[in-house]
């Protein structure tokens, strides 16, 4: 998707995690990310002054919470010990929810939401409100690491596009750029979320 948005001339910043995948085209920045934390600051840094931000996937929903009752842990290494370790998992930042309440006027914010088939657009619509977005992508699960992806874009108020069945990611790429740019800024803003 970085590759067809640089095409069509737009100044295009990657926020790109762990991953042997990188963009073609050599006008596309790409900033590397390991954890929530750092894509976290990269987004402060960034967000900003983007006019559209498309968050295709989150980077994990959950992360282990510090063991601050191992001094070891604290050392960067667990030293073996008698006993079972146990780790508790605390809820991450919903980043794309933290931006949608940082946004300016002006600024176009498309999320993605992969699920089962039964529970897809219920799941899309929840989120869509939730984290107070523009656009959401809804696709079924099995397009996970699939050559082709079969889509719905939603909008505050419903179904804006389908792809009409599934399609190769390439051309998706540039059936969902033609939409975020059809609708870009003329989509209106969410209502206000209460905190």
């Amino acid at each position: 998707m970085a590759d067809k948005a640089a095409a069509r001339d737009w100044r295009v910043t990657l926020l790109l995690g762990p991953t042997s995948l990188t963009p073609s085209d050599s006008r596309v920045q790409v900033l590397r990310f390991r954890t929530t934390a750092d894509l976290e600051a990269l987004l402060r840094d960034h967000f900003p002054s983007a006019d559209t931000l498309i968050m295709a996937a989150a980077v994990a929903d959950y992360r282990p919470k510090p063991l601050l009752n191992r001094p070891d842990a604290l050392q960067g290494k667990l030293k073996r010990s008698e006993g079972a370790l146990t780790l508790e998992l605390e809820p991450t930042p919903d980043l794309l929810a933290c931006c949608s309440k940082l946004r300016r006027p002006g600024q176009t914010l498309v999320g993605f939401a992969l699920e089962p088939r039964d529970r897809l657009m219920e799941s899309a619509q929840s989120k869509i409100v939730r984290k107070g977005l523009d656009l959401i992508v809804a696709n079924p699960l099995e397009t996970m690491d699939a050559p082709t992806i079969e889509a719905t874009l939603l909008g505050p108020s419903g179904i804006v596009a389908q792809t009409g069945g599934s399609m190769p990611k390439d051309a998706f790429a540039d059936w969902l750029l033609d939409r975020i740019e059809s609708v870009g800024n003329k989509v209106p803003a969410p209502p206000a979320r209460s905190p």
